[in-house]
C-alpha cells in the first residue's frame, strides 16, 4: 500500500450548510452533487467530497457519534504568510472557529488552525523552507 489518500471524504451533519460553507464560503467549485454527496473541484490535487455523517459513518461499518480531537488534520499549504492570514479570515467569514491564529512555528514555518462547522480541523501553513511543496495556491 502506498502513502496516496484519493478522494478524502468528510461526514457532514447538515449537507445543506456544509455545501454553503465550502462553496460561498471558501469558494470552492462543486464538480457532482449527488445529494447524498458532493464533490468539489480538485485542480489536480486529491479531491475532497463531502457525505451524510450518518450515512458514511454505516458504509463504514461505524457509530456516527464522536467528540473530542479525532486525530486527523487536513492541511492547505499556500505560498506565503500573507495567503495564510487571508485564508483564515476567509474562513472565519465563512463561518469557521479559529482554532489558533497564524504565528511563527519551532521550524521555521508559519500556520495557524480552525474548525469548520461540523468540527474538522484545518491546519493552513506556509514554509518557505520546502521549496519543492506541493502548494495549494
Amino acid at each position: 500500500m502506498t502513502a496516496h489518500v484519493i478522494p478524502a471524504l468528510i461526514g457532514v451533519r447538515d449537507m445543506e450548510a456544509a455545501k454553503r460553507f465550502y462553496s460561498d464560503g471558501l469558494g470552492w467549485k462543486i464538480k457532482n452533487d449527488y445529494g447524498i454527496s458532493v464533490f468539489f473541484e480538485s485542480d489536480g490535487a486529491s479531491p475532497i467530497g463531502l457525505y451524510g455523517r450518518e450515512g458514511l459513518a454505516k458504509l463504514m461499518g461505524t457509530s456516527p457519534e464522536g467528540s473530542g480531537f479525532s486525530g486527523l488534520v487536513l492541511t492547505y499549504e499556500v505560498s506565503s504568510e500573507t495567503r495564510v492570514d487571508e485564508v483564515l479570515v476567509e474562513a472565519e467569514q465563512a463561518g469557521a472557529t479559529i482554532l489558533k491564529p497564524a504565528e511563527a512555528l519551532p521550524w521555521g514555518g508559519y500556520g495557524g488552525t480552525f474548525a469548520d462547522p461540523d468540527g474538522y480541523i484545518w491546519r493552513v501553513g506556509h514554509s518557505a523552507q520546502g521549496q519543492d511543496q506541493p502548494f495549494a495556491e
